[in-house]
């Protein structure tokens, strides 16, 4: 698969942020572009402003926790541009955040079933249709540099972004043989709402629970940490330079490297340590197998 021009891309949460900054990204390498999302208000006007930039654009409103939304979704792209060659995993949102105690089951049921699941139901769905016409194409999971380093009070995000990185590792090497691309997207703070998250709960997934001061203090930290976040359409540029090089990992900031670095020394030392031990000296030199 080489060049984009005349594909289509299919982009979940595609309607502001990071999902749009893809979008209006990979509409300029001349894609057709395919946005899903929650907020039908929101996508409306994402597709208006495509629309009005000459973007051959399709606007589906969808929940990425519902395998039957990412059936109908599949369904009016190929009905709508005749085939599908990339999936960009963009739809997530930041809740779960709190102590080891304070996160509610409501709330890991809820980060999962979007970040995790939605990644899961929408590469299970869309991927055959990749796979149909036989061209390959390119799947692109968005995770985050917590998916690199665990984020602590984060344990519900941490732990989807986590998965949706070894996912991705995993899908890599298995699409390789049919010309499929895979990249897991890892930002750091950008400029978006996902700290707004709450604004498109389901209902399956509401709570009542007053809000604390804690709760206030840290939504307003989390508010300048965002405000002065990367730019969210530098993501949706790098994202085309990564994926055209055909980059596994792709990272929009730099700065956070030696963060990486540090956990993977930690890592590298305690293999040393485990290679040390007398109770392992039958393992040390056997032959790796189930990787490649």
């Amino acid at each position: 698969m080489t060049g984009f021009k005349g594909k289509t891309a299919v982009i979940s949460g595609g309607a502001e942020g990071i999902g749009f900054s893809i979008a209006q990204a990979m509409a300029a390498q001349g894609m057709n572009i395919v946005l899903g999302d929650i907020d039908a208000a929101q996508l409306d006007k994402a597709v208006a402003t495509l629309t009005a930039q000459g973007v051959p654009v399709l606007g589906v409103t969808m929940d990425v926790t519902r395998v039957e939304h990412w059936q109908h979704l599949g369904q009016q792209a190929v009905d709508r541009f005749g085939s599908i060659h990339m999936l960009v995993n963009n739809a997530g949102v930041g809740g779960g955040t709190g102590s080891i105690e304070q996160i509610a089951e409501r709330d890991w049921r809820w980060v999962l079933d979007v970040n995790l699941m939605g990644v899961i139901y929408g590469t299970q769905t869309l991927v055959p249709l990749i796979k149909q016409h036989g061209e390959g194409g390119w799947l692109v999971n968005v995770a985050s540099m917590a998916g690199m380093v665990g984020v602590p009070y984060a344990g519900a995000y941490t732990a989807t972004k986590v998965a949706v990185v070894g996912m991705s590792e995993s899908w890599f090497a298995e699409l390789q043989p049919h010309n499929i691309k895979v990249s897991v997207l890892c930002p750091a703070f950008v400029q978006t709402r996902i700290n707004l998250s709450e604004r498109n709960r389901q209902a399956d997934y509401q709570q009542s629970r007053e809000a604390t001061e804690q709760d206030a203090a840290i939504a307003a930290r989390m508010q300048a940490i965002v405000d002065n976040g990367l730019a969210a359409d530098v993501v949706g540029q790098r994202v085309v330079e990564a994926v055209r090089q055909g980059e596994l990992y792709i990272f929009t900031h730099p700065n956070y490297r030696q963060v990486v670095q540090q956990r993977y020394q930690a890592i590298d030392e305690a293999f040393a340590r485990a290679a040390d031990s007398p109770l392992l000296a039958s393992v040390l030199n056997e032959d790796i197998v189930g990787f490649s």
